[in-house]
């Protein structure tokens, strides 16, 4: 199962850049000033064969004037708790601060592998400036410069040296994985409750397949499936009770390991910036998508034009992926728990599709030729011939033309929204590839 790296460290010691040159993105907006990174704290990174998932804790700094070390204490705690190894980021220009310490002082405690990461070492003076970092007592530190990549390569072997041996999997593939997921008190664990019922003795669970996932095998009322649950397994330390942020790192791991999430939002709540922070984990993923609004029996007008108030709402925070179906249930009641789930399985048959090339060609090319991709610098854009890629993740798409790269980003969106006008993709992503024939 995915590895997952963390990054922590006082503001300013290069965390962010340090997370683009793993993550091989410009995406975390790297800026002067601290706590400027925002919603850009996770990403994928791959070495020698290995993916893992990075994690920029720094990213989550909420209100960076008050309670800066507290904030810094509760990021090195979470890391801590979630990932498989830590990169501890200290900034050799400055040497060791108070702040540094602390966080070191963390740190010892830990069992897991952290890494001392003297960043900002853009020139070999700076090396000698890198033995005080001893003094931190987390053994020795690795000089590297995140914004010239020296020092990286090295840094990288040893991160995935750490990684702990892939466990083999006791799970039939052939069987869907539904993760249900979203921010504390959705009612994440009341709606597993409802799936499952008092009737313990359907439910095998097989523990220890990885440390940090169980799965539930659940076979009733003509379903089979297994649930992803990652949360049932640690203590709750008192840390994570007021944290946020703490839902999100917290489903990077249920997300990985399904086909098909439930995002729970809830009813009374609206959507939150929190809720957008999971959904868009989601999409980094290509998972497929059910959207659950729970807590509906707690709702005073339930009429049909505040279901669609809600629905476009939901649509609209979430554009521009907007092909996911949304169901209004109450996990207390039990009303509308089945549907979620035939829901779930319908997206992941859908993520299943194989649409044979003639028929493709043959609704699609119509299309295209009624209303091609309009025309630059004079020159004419031909799509003559598509196919679906075999063995993806998601539905993908190749569509042959003789100037692909003048086929922009609203012409993809227009092929995308006609095939799922013509066939049921409901809830999965599709990709859209336009290639030189």
């Amino acid at each position: 199962m995915g590895n997952l790296v963390a990054i922590v460290g006082r503001p300013n010691v290069g965390k962010s850049t340090l997370f683009n040159r793993l993550t091989k993105t410009r995406q975390a907006i790297v800026n002067e000033e601290a706590g400027t990174t925002r919603d850009r704290q996770y990403g994928k990174s791959e070495w020698l064969g290995r993916e893992f998932s990075v994690v920029d804790t720094g990213g989550w700094v909420v209100n960076s004037d008050d309670i800066f070390e507290e904030e810094i204490r509760k990021q090195v705690l979470m890391a801590v708790d979630e990932a498989d190894v830590i990169l501890f980021v200290v900034d050799v220009m400055n040497g060791v601060t108070d702040l540094d310490m602390e966080v070191a002082s963390i740190l010892r405690r830990t069992k897991k592998p952290v890494l001392l990461i003297a960043n900002k070492t853009d020139n070999n003076e700076l090396q000698y400036n890198a033995p005080e970092f001893y003094s931190l007592g987390l053994g020795d530190p690795y000089c590297i410069s995140a914004v010239t990549g020296s020092g990286t390569g090295d840094m990288m072997d040893l991160i995935v040296s750490k990684f702990r041996k892939e466990s083999d999997e006791l799970l039939d593939d052939d069987i869907p994985r539904f993760a249900v997921v979203g921010r504390p008190n959705a009612g994440k664990s009341s709606i597993v409750n409802a799936f499952i019922g008092e009737e313990r003795n359907i439910v095998t669970e097989i523990a220890g397949t990885t440390r940090d996932s169980i799965y539930t095998r659940y076979n009733k009322f003509g379903f089979d499936f297994y649930l992803v649950d990652t949360a049932g397994i640690r203590k709750k330390n008192k840390v994570s009770e007021d944290l946020e942020y703490y839902s999100v790192i917290r489903s990077i791991r249920s997300i990985e390991n399904s086909d098909v999430c439930i995002l729970m939002l809830d009813a009374t709540r609206g959507i939150e910036s929190q809720d957008l922070n999971i959904f868009s984990l989601i999409q980094k993923n290509a998972k497929g998508l059910v959207v659950v609004v729970n807590k509906w029996d707690l709702v005073e007008d339930k009429s049909t034009k505040v279901m669609k108030t809600f629905e476009n709402a939901i649509r609209d925070r979430f554009a521009p992926f907007v092909d996911f179906p949304i169901i209004f249930a109450s996990a207390l009641t039990k009303q509308r728990i089945l549907k979620v789930l035939e829901e779930a399985r319908q997206v992941y048959e859908n993520r299943m599709t194989r649409i044979p090339t003639a028929r493709l060609n043959e609704e699609m090319l119509p299309l295209i030729e009624a209303y091609p991709p309009p025309a630059i610098k004079g020159k004419y854009i031909k799509i003559k011939y598509i196919t679906q890629l075999p063995n993806t993740q998601v539905p993908s798409f190749v569509y042959f033309a003789n100037l692909p790269q003048y086929v922009k980003e609203p012409y993809r969106r227009f092929l995308e929204n006609k095939m799922r006008e013509k066939w049921n993709l409901t809830g999965t992503p599709i990709n859209i590839y336009i290639r030189q024939k």
